[in-house]
């Protein structure tokens, strides 16, 4: 079987550093450092994923908000729609206090455990993610793929040719064919 047909329930990962959304942000900001990973899934008490939090999350906290562009035409003062709804995004995010609060709710791709590592690394790359979530058809988790996991399974497949087995075949040296 070619790598790219692997179902990813072959390879992700099962034990997920998640959070709940009343989780403290600070414990979540720590939790994140200590283990040194870069983001994971938030779950309601179903265990379904509502939402991810990475370290972006959490940076935007201590960013500077981009103020509204204000545009002066004509004696009268014009916010931008588009600018003043980034601002108060931006803002509601900064001051919570919750994971709930400043978490990304746009989950804008989920795999199920048949899915291939050629649809994560396609849907990795067209979304811009590090990770991506498997959920069952109740958007349960079930694991999470990285793109390092991807990186590593393509590594260690050109380090050891497969052959029916999973081994790498060895010559005979009197085969003449």
């Amino acid at each position: 079987m070619l790598l790219r047909d692997v179902p990813v329930m072959d390879v992700m990962v099962t034990e997920v550093l998640s959070f709940t959304p009343d989780e403290n942000v600070q414990d979540a900001m720590r939790e994140l450092v200590l283990t040194e990973i870069d983001g994971g899934p938030v779950l309601d008490e179903q265990g379904r994923v509502v939402g991810m939090l990475s370290t972006g999350d959490l940076i935007l906290e201590e960013a500077r908000l981009h103020l509204p562009t204000v545009i002066s035409l004509l004696g009268g003062v014009f916010e931008l729609p588009k600018s003043k709804q980034r601002y108060e995004s931006e803002l509601d995010k900064a001051l919570g206090a919750t994971v709930g609060e400043v978490m990304e709710t746009d989950l804008k791709a989920t795999l199920g455990p048949d899915d291939t590592f050629e649809t994560a690394a396609t849907l990795m790359h067209e979304h811009g993610l590090d990770r991506l979530v498997v959920v069952d058809d109740d958007l349960v988790l079930l694991g999470i793929i990285a793109r390092g996991d991807i990186v590593r399974a393509i590594v260690l497949e050109v380090d050891e040719p497969a052959s029916g087995d999973g081994k790498a075949e060895e010559s005979d040296p009197d085969d003449e064919g």
